[in-house]
């Protein structure tokens, strides 16, 4: 069966949106600083960075500047 309408597919904006609206799970703050470890020891500049800054929201949930 050919249908002439096309299928409606979410768009990124659209999955974005949506993913945005759930909860993220971080994982402990123990793995997250086990992995800082790892990436300062592999010199690894983007991993240090992204470890970094999920240590900072594992450890702190609440928003930067929010108060």
């Amino acid at each position: 069966m050919n249908s002439t309408r096309p299928i409606r597919r979410p768009t990124e904006h659209a999955a974005i949106r949506a993913v945005s609206r759930s909860p993220r799970r971080l994982p402990p703050v123990p793995a997250l600083m086990a992995a800082l470890v790892d990436a300062v020891d592999r010199s690894d500049r983007e991993g240090i960075c992204l470890a970094a800054h999920l240590v900072v929201r594992a450890a702190a949930p609440m928003e930067v500047g929010e108060a």
